[in-house]
């Protein structure tokens, strides 16, 4: 998929193959020429995703390519068992988790999965978690604290699904209910946004020790195109909506509503995925360090206050 403001690159991508195919084919020398484009390329590119707006930002978030939460778990992890259902209703497929080993240390991986395909997309009701996903989700988190294991979630998800159905068995109050037993969990919490991070959605499984989200993400209370819908009338005014949201990764860190930033591929994630993976795993890795040597009140503790500070109270 190629996106708007990606064409000038592919353009001289493209001009620098048939440069290539005509050197290969010809005798004819164009080393110089080929040096040349290279670095034009490299300096586009650095230029181009050194200076995104906003909107580009969610753009990128949303590639079709982009690395996915089970992309990450079965590249991060050894001997992963994925665990399944809510214990009350079903099994829900757009929220994913389980067990794994990273680099010797067990860990209980939890995130929103999406689909690549029609099928999966709608198996996976693109990556929005209905009651008993977050209840799947909390299972999993007592679970995990039941056997001293660290938790890290990957968030990915446009929003908790909106269908009627899905608020008659309580969607607010599975979520609610989420965010008052993370605040409460005795082992290390690491909540990483790999993607989209929209509303209570993302926050259902996003109160943590640690909130990270990946350089080429967004997290805000609302997506550009529904608050245009509702400012405007309209999704015409997305980018605007983007630049008022104030929702990438750089603005989170500035309102400290995060912990910090893991850095991507020039170009995005999925430019080059086996180096992102390592990326995350040292991160968490690093993460869990950390935090294993904190002692489990004053952990808690840290993470109600942390999150009890953001924000600006005017009385």
């Amino acid at each position: 998929m190629l996106l708007e403001f990606e064409k000038p690159i592919v353009e001289l991508e493209a001009k620098l193959n048939e440069m290539i195919q005509l050197a290969e084919s010809s005798n004819v020398d164009v080393k110089d020429d080929i040096k040349s484009l290279e670095k034009k390329i490299q300096k586009l590119k650095e230029d181009t995703y050194g200076n995104l707006t906003r909107w580009q930002k969610v753009q990128l978030s949303r590639h079709p390519e982009r690395p996915y939460t089970l992309d990450y778990i079965y590249n991060l992890t050894e001997d992963f068992v994925e665990l399944h259902g809510d214990r009350t209703v079903k099994d829900d497929k757009a929220m994913v988790g389980g067990f794994g080993n990273v680099d010797g240390q067990t860990v209980m991986f939890i995130g929103q999965q999406k689909g690549r395909n029609t099928k999966q997309r709608q198996m996976r009701n693109f990556g929005m978690a209905n009651p008993e996903g977050y209840r799947k989700a909390l299972r999993l988190m007592r679970m995990a604290e039941k056997f001293n294991t660290p938790i890290v979630t990957l968030i990915d998800t446009p929003g908790a699904f909106p269908g009627l159905e899905a608020e008659e068995r309580g969607q607010g109050e599975a979520i609610a209910k989420n965010i008052q037993e993370m605040f409460m969990l005795k082992v290390p919490v690491i909540c990483i946004i790999i993607g989209e991070g929209a509303s209570g959605g993302a926050l259902g499984i996003a109160i943590g020790d640690k909130v990270l989200m990946l350089e080429n993400t967004w997290y805000s209370v609302i997506s550009p195109e529904s608050c245009s819908s509702i400012l405007w009338r309209s999704w015409e005014y997305k980018e605007q909506a983007a630049e008022a949201l104030k929702l990438t990764a750089e603005d989170m860190l500035g309102f400290k509503l995060i912990d910090g930033i893991i850095k991507e591929p020039l170009g995005g994630a999925h430019r080059d995925p086996s180096w992102m993976y390592e990326q995350l795993k040292a991160r968490i890795l690093e993460e869990i360090k950390g935090l294993i040597k904190i002692d489990p009140k004053s952990r808690i503790d840290q993470r109600i206050e942390k999150f009890s500070d953001m924000g600006e109270v005017v009385e």
